[in-house]
């Protein structure tokens, strides 16, 4: 997938973020950047590009009866996106805010999938094990890991918290390379 396919389907991927925002201020976190970033994307390359997910099964769209057409990511897509999304979170070129970021969970035997799919993800992003169901990382990534954890539907089993202090925190440090 080509960087301009990329940007279009994390920028309709954002409208899914918005939609699962809780908060006025999440909802304008989001709407903030987006249009600058439509902007930054030629007619030719638009189209080229939506045509491209098309193809590729990663978008859909359907003709109103208005004639307007409505491009929304297929569940295919939902999962590349948050995929690209996911793969930048440890790539942001942020300084460290002193917060530790926590995802716990206690996910039953039924959804066993569900549960090695997050925490192999929750690895591959960076995060840390500190226990067989309890990860840590310091990236700023809230809303990533809400959006994940509602992609595999385990909203019920699964907590994210921000730490302020958490013991034994030099050797956290060393791992993460912070200083």
């Amino acid at each position: 997938m080509n960087e301009i396919s990329k940007k279009i389907l994390l920028l309709l991927y954002t409208g899914v973020g918005f939609s699962y925002s809780y908060t006025p201020g999440q909802k304008l976190k989001f709407l903030k950047n987006l249009p600058k970033e439509w902007k930054k994307i030629e007619e030719n390359e638009l189209k080229k590009g939506i045509k491209n997910l098309y193809r590729l099964d990663i978008i859909d769209k359907a003709e109103g009866i208005d004639g307007w057409i409505t491009v929304k990511p297929t569940e295919k897509g939902k999962l590349r996106a948050l995929n690209l999304k996911l793969d930048g979170i440890k790539s942001k070129k942020q300084t460290w805010d002193r917060r530790w970021r926590m995802v716990a969970f206690d996910i039953p035997e039924k959804h066993k999938q569900g549960r090695d799919a997050l925490r192999r993800r929750l690895i591959k992003i960076g995060f840390c094990e500190l226990q067989k169901s309890v990860f840590i990382a310091p990236y700023d990534c809230r809303e990533e890991i809400i959006l994940l954890v509602k992609f595999f539907r385990l909203e019920k089993y699964v907590r994210f918290g921000e730490l302020d202090f958490i013991d034994k925190e030099d050797y956290f440090k060393k791992v993460f390379k912070l200083s």
